[in-house]
């Protein structure tokens, strides 16, 4: 095959504006609340139908655990062993988003190739049915499914489309890979918040999020990170990972807070999506 039978598809980072955990369910499973703020800037997932059945995965592993571990695999083979067919696909990923840092990746890509194999198979599934399958991969998976800025609850699975206004973001990685499954088993973590409204949201009530005292704590690296970006603005974290971020209302804003960051901090600018760009992609090709 050519470079040219590769097609290329975004797969966009995303942030949590806020991230609560109200309670604990009986299979264990936190109850969780947040909004999901998709960005125009993230990863780039190439795909190419084979037809040999195999699903290759192409290029530098992702994570450290190799390519069984890798959720573009494992949601290629998900999609391919669901809907009983004979094709296979090639699978490359353009890595921009940091592992670990609570951007989304993983659960992006994962997303990107469900979506865009189930149009190069020809399935026809709709994004519901995409959505219930790419939760088994992960609980942020449905959200880069569906495209839509969302409030969230459950495990954050159970999403509510939210009209967000026009933002710019700083985002810094502290290079720290935080493991989520040990943070969510963390004796400081709180577990009890009380439950958060989108009113609450939308006039500004401050919300939190759960994970940040406990990594500032752990990882001087974040704590760091924090303290620089208190001199720029109101710093906040993202998911269960180390990044972090301030939000601006315009582009000049942000940079201007780019260039204030000392020498040796990874940080860049993105503007929040008013849609996912995969989404935007979907129609325009």
């Amino acid at each position: 095959m050519s470079a040219a039978d590769w097609s290329e598809w975004p797969a966009p980072a995303k942030l949590n504006l806020f991230l609560r955990i109200t309670g604990r369910r009986d299979d264990g499973y936190h109850q969780l609340q947040t909004v999901f703020r998709l960005l125009d800037w993230g990863d780039t997932v190439k795909l190419r139908v084979r037809d040999d059945g195999r699903i290759v995965r192409h290029g530098k592993p992702a994570y450290a655990q190799g390519e069984h571990e890798d959720l573009t695999v494992r949601a290629a083979n998900l999609l391919k062993d669901a809907a009983k067919i004979s094709q296979g696909a090639d699978i490359l990923v353009e890595k921009r988003i940091p592992v670990g840092g609570g951007f989304g990746g993983g659960s992006s890509d994962a997303a990107t190739t469900l979506v865009v194999l189930n149009r190069l198979w020809g399935l026809g599934w709709p994004a519901e049915r995409l959505a219930e399958l790419g939760l088994r991969l992960g609980a942020d998976v449905p959200v880069f499914v569906r495209g839509d800025n969302a409030w969230a609850e459950s495990v954050g699975e159970s999403l509510t489309p939210i009209a967000l206004p026009s933002a710019w973001y700083l985002l810094v990685d502290p290079g720290v890979c935080a493991a989520t499954a040990e943070l969510f088993q963390a004796p400081e973590l709180t577990r009890d918040s009380p439950p958060a409204t989108i009113s609450d949201f939308v006039s500004g009530v401050p919300l939190g999020n759960a994970f940040e005292p406990v990594l500032r704590r752990r990882e001087p690296a974040v704590e760091a990170v924090f303290a620089v970006l208190a001199r720029i603005g109101e710093p906040r974290l993202t998911g269960s990972g180390s990044g972090c971020f301030v939000e601006f209302v315009d582009r000049d804003s942000a940079e201007a807070g780019l260039a204030a960051l000392p020498p040796g901090l990874h940080g860049w600018v993105a503007q929040g999506a008013t849609e996912s760009p995969l989404c935007r992609a979907l129609v325009t090709r």
